[in-house]
């Protein structure tokens, strides 16, 4: 039997159905494999082992019997340590949370539990959050099952690595600047941040009404676009404690991949949004992907978008936003634990008090000015695509790299294409396309028309058949 570690969450289905697999055996063996390659990843921080033993059996039983069983009954997941999961801890990545345990569910995590889902654990996590790689001062960090000396991006870095490496099938994860996608591209896998509003984002109760400064999303991990659009089928739509939250499509994203969709998609892409540096290998591959996909039949032009910005400038612009929410979420955390938080993430906290409310608001035109430039070029192409990282991994000890071909850059920040779409709330998602001399991936991002996002999975379903990139869990 092929090895279950390997298996996407369709194919689980398929087989408990077909009873060649029971959800008992399934959870087993992948327990089996977190203990014994976590310890040297640190994906999960948590486990949930003997509730998710507890869960299986029931799944078990369901298909043993030829009950009816929902729609995601007795697959794996893994929830990321940002996520409120109730009576399983939530640290946020943070010693001051290190005890703390939740007494509700997200309504991502609620809606989950009651497709069928088993939750195996909690995921890594920079300290709340607040950076583009995975490492805190409470669990330490993680590193990218394909290479364990490089680092797995963030913050949703804990739940990439483990479906990269077999842990699970899918994951959730959160987006607030590419937190789903910048790890997605790193481990290889499928990182799909739905349009803002489309799931419902309640983990604070008492801070919903700062979830568009700016946007900030819940979405999926996994190794194939099927397996999001699974998850994305269960977790969408509107619920009473997000004031933002969309009305639940009237159509499934998992059915529109099962009949042929769009065979010519109108591609506009970019290398480089007209501002970031790209390693060349990276370009290189990004191109190839381009091409591929012309070969197709899709029409494909080269987009040129102005970001009448440049690098420093758009950077400064979107941690000037970043660092206000973050301040504003902190509180006082800083004056009554200032020795168990990271000085990185005090630095922002200070840096994101110095604002003025008059200074805060002023950042909104800018944003419109992209939400509109981006909504004209939404006329013309179906999706735009770029990579969705100027690098592939670097050292799990670092923030990011110091230099692209040869030239200095911003270490922390220069090297992350994603946060576009977080300031507009389009649909975006990375998937991978190819390796660079060192095996390590690549990642092409595509985002789409605001509210589209089944046309943009139709798209990602499309490239996926085309471009046929390994993942890793054949490999170890």
């Amino acid at each position: 039997m092929t090895d279950i570690h390997s298996l996407t969450a369709v194919e689980l289905l398929s087989k408990y159905r077909s009873e060649e697999l029971t959800p008992v055996e399934a959870v087993k063996a992948l327990f089996e494999r977190i203990e014994k390659y976590n310890p040297e990843i640190n994906a999960f921080v948590t486990l949930n082992k003997n509730g998710a033993l507890l869960q299986a059996e029931q799944a078990s039983r369901v298909y043993k019997h030829q009950h009816p069983a929902r729609p995601l009954e007795g697959i794996p997941v893994a929830i990321k340590d940002l996520t409120h999961t109730e009576g399983l801890r939530t640290t946020y990545g943070s010693p001051v949370f290190k005890d703390n345990i939740p007494d509700r569910n997200a309504t991502i995590v609620q809606r989950l539990i009651d497709a069928g889902a088993i939750i195996m654990g909690k995921t890594n996590t920079p300290e709340f959050g607040y950076k583009a790689t995975t490492d805190n001062p409470l669990f330490g960090p993680t590193r990218n099952p394909w290479n364990m000396e490089k680092a797995a991006g963030g913050s949703s870095g804990g739940s990439a690595a483990a479906v990269a490496a077999g842990f699970v099938p899918i994951a959730e994860g959160s987006d607030g600047g590419g937190s789903i996608r910048i790890p997605a591209a790193l481990c290889g896998v499928y990182g799909f941040k739905p349009n803002y509003g489309r799931i419902p984002h309640d983990n604070h109760l008492d801070g919903v009404f700062g979830s568009h400064e700016p946007y900030l999303h819940f979405g999926t991990l996994s190794r194939s676009t099927l397996d999001a659009a699974l998850m994305f089928d269960i977790i969408q739509g509107a619920a009473d404690t997000d004031p933002f939250s969309l009305p639940a499509l009237q159509e499934s994203a998992y059915n529109a991949l099962e009949r042929v969709g769009k065979k010519h998609f109108k591609i506009g892409w970019t290398t480089d949004f007209g501002i970031y540096e790209i390693d060349a290998e990276v370009r290189s591959l990004f191109e190839a992907a381009v091409q591929k996909l012309e070969s197709t039949g899709c029409v494909v032009t080269p987009l040129h978008i102005n970001m009448k910005k440049t690098l420093p400038e758009y950077i400064h612009y979107f941690e000037t936003l970043w660092t206000a929410g973050l301040a504003a979420g902190a509180g006082d955390l800083s004056e009554q634990h200032p020795d168990k938080l990271s000085k990185g993430f005090k630095e922002m906290v200070e840096r994101g008090r110095k604002l003025s409310a008059v200074e805060f608001k002023s950042l909104e035109k800018y944003r419109s000015y992209l939400w509109h430039t981006l909504q004209d070029a939404f006329q013309t192409y179906d999706v735009i695509v770029s990579p969705t990282l100027a690098v592939t991994a670097f050292n799990y000890d670092l923030e990011g790299p110091g230099h692209i071909n040869s030239k200095p850059i911003k270490t922390d920040s220069d090297w992350v294409m994603t946060q576009i779409y977080n300031l507009t709330g389009h649909p975006a998602m990375s998937i991978p396309i190819g390796f660079n001399h060192e095996h390590l991936p690549v990642g092409m991002q595509v985002s789409c028309r605001r509210l589209h996002d089944i046309d943009l999975l139709q798209f990602t379903k499309m490239a996926e058949n085309v471009l046929q990139t390994e993942t890793l869990t054949t490999l170890f």
